[in-house]
This record gives structure tokens, C-alpha cells and sequence, in this order.
């Protein structure tokens, strides 16, 4: 068994994308990997099935929307002292904290997820950078879900030339999206439209919610569902308002996990329309593609389009253009036959890229490739 410790940010009820990527990768990798996290301590229990042990650290403030808990160094030093690990596995650069992982012995093996460069915290990366640089140099393997992930980042450079990357896509139990369940009929007739459109994620600003509210102006009859919630929620609901479509978004808030493939179900199409490369994949792309939804989303020059592919499994349009939304989701809207055709193309490309087993058996081969042995 391959012992390993992971940063996963936090595991509580409001878990965000990094966060399922840890979750999911410790039940694929059940029985060969022993993962240990170490999160943030807040709100309650995660709604999915949570592998392998979770320990808590009070966080003592955030800093960059990240959370700073010193504490996690203790619990680093007290779980290697009771079993050494194999691993440190990383989450970056979500993850600042992982610098407690200088402190654990150089006998674990360092392997970093690159979930995105820093996009926002421009001043605090200038001073971050040296201690980032560091970490990178540290690094036995770097892991990236695409290609891209490695071709667009400018933070990469410093180990660019020592043959560490590893590409291993994101993967899902992407069985739970395969049938339509009987809620879908039921979302269906609590929203009646001719088209529904389906967006999920935090509201936060590089989502790009509000360009996709002011779109649906352009899109009579047409109803958006939007789940998620966040620090512009409300400024969300006046956008709606002030576009005169209040009437036509239903602001879902948190949807339980259970409940989300019906969503997919329900909708017509799904759109990702985050403005900003800090989406650097969009896990919810591949759930709306197992579903056989066709997705809208925005030209990134990232992952988001190594994963969703303009004309494949759907469109794609310009960031931070209403206009431009409207015209792909009208397109979709009134092409029944196209939007099967993506639909289908989606659904393959979900089933044959992006499973949970995939991802699991990726990882492992970097794992088993560190350790320089075929450790089980």
C-alpha cells in the first residue's frame, strides 16, 4: 500500500472542484493508496463518499481566498511520525499551505497537481513567486489535467526543461450521468421553457455569470438554470433584474450531489462561461458531457477547450461577450439535429477520456514511477 499525504484545501459541505479531484482520486485508487488530507477546518461533512482519513486544521485567516492554517504542520509531523509517508501529494496553486511539506522528510517522494497558475493575486505572486519556485525545483513529478495546462503556464518555467511533467486527465464516476432520472421530468415541469440552459459553479468573478444572465435578453423564452452560490450572488440577481430576465433564471443555490444529474438531464445545454484562465478545466464540462449535453463555453486558450471542443462536443465564443452567447445558444436552440450530434460526440468523448478509473491508473503509474518500484 502506498502511503500518501494530501493538502485538499477543505472537505466540507461547500466543496469546490479541487476538491472532488481528491476525493475522487482517493476512492479510484481504494486499496492501493492510503491517502491522508489535511484541509482547512469548516462547516460541516461533504455530501460524497469521502476515502481515507481527513484531518482538520483550524484556519486563523484567508489570505488571496485561501485559507492559512498553521496548524496543519502539526498534524503533518504527528501523521508521518505514526507511519511514514510514500507521497506528498500537492494541490497547486489552490493550496499554499503545501509549503508544510518541506517539513516532512525528503524520503517522501513531492508530486504536484497543477490545477491552474495564479491568475488574480498578481502583487502577492511577486512575493509568493521565490517561494513557489522552490517548491517547483522540489518537485518529483508535476501532474497537469491537459495538455494545455502546461503549454499556457507562465509559472511552470523554472522545471520546464526537466522532463517532470505528466499529463493525466480528470476523471469522474461518470456512470450516475449515463440514465435520466425521474427528478429530470419533475425540473422539467417545475421549469417549463422551450430551451433550458443549465450553469453551475461558485459565483465568483471569473465564472462570467452576469455576461450569460444579460445573453438570455437575446433569447426570448429561453430559461436559465443556475446553480451555485457565492460572494455575487445577489449582484447576480440584479443583473437579472436589470436586463429585464429576473423572471427567467432560477438562482438554485447549493445543489446536493445526488441531485445533479437530473439537472443535466433537464437541460437543453449546458454553458461554462467563466471569462478568466483560473478556470483551467471545468470539472462540470464533463459531467453535462456524460449526461449528452452539448456545452457552450468560452475561448480560454486552456484546458476548458482541450475538454470542450468547438464543433466536437460544442461551441465555443469569446470571453466577456453576451452577444456572442446568444448567438451559440440560439444557434443550438433552434438546431435540434445539432445539438444530438454534439450531444452524442460529448458523450463519447466523456466516456472515453474522463473516467474515474483512467485518472486513478494515470496517477498511479506517476506514483509507482517516483518510487522507482512498482510498490502495492
Amino acid at each position: 500500500m502506498i502511503r500518501v499525504l494530501t493538502f485538499g484545501r477543505f472537505a466540507d459541505a461547500n466543496f469546490g472542484g479541487l476538491e472532488r479531484y481528491v476525493f475522487e482520486l482517493a476512492r479510484g485508487l481504494r486499496g492501493v493508496v492510503d491517502y491522508t488530507n489535511i484541509v482547512a477546518d469548516r462547516g460541516g461533512a461533504p455530501d460524497v463518499e469521502v476515502v481515507g482519513r481527513t484531518l482538520r486544521a483550524p484556519s486563523w485567516f484567508e489570505l488571496g481566498g485561501t485559507p492559512v492554517c498553521p496548524g496543519m504542520l502539526r498534524l503533518a509531523h504527528e501523521a508521518h511520525r505514526a507511519a511514514p509517508f510514500d507521497i506528498v501529494h500537492l494541490q497547486f496553486p489552490a493550496d499554499p499551505m503545501a509549503h508544510w511539506a518541506a517539513a516532512i522528510p525528503r524520503s517522501a517522494k513531492r508530486v504536484i497537481s497543477w490545477h491552474s497558475d495564479i491568475i488574480r493575486q498578481r502583487t502577492l505572486l511577486s512575493l509568493y513567486r521565490p517561494f513557489l519556485n522552490r517548491l517547483l525545483r522540489s518537485a518529483d513529478a508535476i501532474i497537469a489535467a491537459t495538455p494545455a495546462h502546461f503549454s499556457s503556464s507562465e509559472q511552470l518555467d523554472p522545471v520546464r526543461s526537466r522532463g517532470i511533467f505528466h499529463v493525466v486527465p480528470y476523471g469522474l464516476d461518470l456512470e450516475r450521468f449515463r440514465a435520466r432520472p425521474a427528478l429530470a421530468d419533475d425540473l422539467c415541469a417545475r421549469y417549463p421553457a422551450p430551451f433550458r440552459i443549465f450553469s453551475l459553479g461558485r459565483h465568483v468573478y471569473y465564472k462570467g455569470f452576469e455576461f450569460l444572465i444579460r445573453a438570455l435578453a437575446a433569447m426570448p423564452g429561453t430559461r436559465l438554470l443556475l446553480g451555485g452560490q457565492g460572494p455575487l450572488t445577489e449582484e447576480l440577481k440584479r443583473t437579472a433584474r436589470d436586463a429585464g430576465v429576473a423572471d427567467r433564471v432560477a438562482f438554485l443555490g447549493r445543489i446536493p450531489d445526488a441531485e445533479l444529474p437530473a439537472y443535466y438531464h433537464a437541460c437543453d445545454v449546458f454553458c461554462l462561461s467563466s471569462i478568466e484562465p483560473a478556470e483551467a478545466f471545468g470539472i462540470v464540462q464533463i459531467e453535462a458531457m456524460a449526461a449528452g449535453r452539448p456545452v457552450v463555453c468560452c475561448e480560454l486558450h486552456n484546458g476548458v477547450n482541450w475538454v470542450n471542443r468547438d464543433g466536437v462536443t460544442g461551441l465555443v465564443v469569446p470571453p466577456k461577450d453576451s452577444a456572442a452567447l446568444a448567438a451559440a445558444l440560439n444557434r443550438l436552440a433552434g438546431d435540434a439535429a445539432l445539438r444530438g450530434r454534439l450531444g452524442t460526440q460529448a458523450r463519447e468523448r466523456a466516456w472515453r477520456e474522463f473516467t474515474t478509473e483512467a485518472m486513478a491508473q494515470g496517477t498511479l503509474r506517476v506514483y509507482e514511477q517516483v518510487l522507482g518500484k512498482g510498490k502495492r
